[in-house]
């Protein structure tokens, strides 16, 4: 019975993250009010109700899409900064980590950036405090590499760096064509890093 209970709770997680990902991808392309409940579910291979099954409506799934991302973020900035490394190497891992992050999510990128007023007040909330954490593990270690600087200083560096490195929307399209991946993460990482430890 439990095996059962254990296949169906994934097989709602796979429609779940299938669902996000196609929403991305049509919030990205479309903008949030351009999307209608029935072109999510349409692009996920279900019906527009049956969106219902998975979110209380296309607001919740723009939610889940941002909440989504920043935990993740959060969390793996978190693994990055539990494994054994001098400031430097921490810093490099960090680059490492959100750089593959920005490249596997350039639609949400570029949906946060549209789309974030859309939020509801709760959710729009929860997206800044998980984002306001983050920040603060890189400032963490930047103050490692920096120690003369001002904690609004390193803020600053971190932002200009995550605006760098989030340039994916535009950066891995240049000109309707897909550079190499590891062309482009390359050149993100090197300007990155230079730009932190500078």
């Amino acid at each position: 019975m439990s095996e059962t209970l254990t296949g169906r709770d994934r097989a709602k997680a796979d429609r779940r993250d299938a669902l996000l990902s196609s929403a991305a991808s049509l919030f990205a392309e479309h903008g949030f009010a351009g999307v209608s409940i029935d072109d999510l579910g349409s692009a996920a291979g279900i019906s527009g109700p049956a969106v219902y099954r998975h979110f209380a409506g296309k607001q919740a799934v723009l939610a889940a899409i941002l909440v989504d991302a920043s935990a993740g973020l959060l969390s793996g900035g978190e693994r990055v900064l539990a494994s054994d490394h001098d400031a430097p190497g921490t810093l490099a891992a960090l680059v490492r980590f959100h750089v593959t992050f920005a490249l596997g999510n350039a639609d949400v990128i570029l949906v946060q950036d549209r789309d974030m007023p859309s939020l509801a007040d709760a959710d729009r909330h929860e997206v800044r405090s998980l984002q306001r954490r983050y920040v603060e593990l890189w400032v963490g270690v930047l103050a490692r590499l920096h120690p003369a600087r001002s904690d609004a200083h390193l803020r600053i560096r971190a932002h200009a760096a995550f605006g760098l490195m989030n340039s994916t929307p535009h950066s891995a399209r240049i000109s309707g064509r897909l550079p190499a991946a590891d062309v482009v993460r390359d050149a993100l990482e090197t300007m990155a890093l230079a730009a932190l430890t500078a």
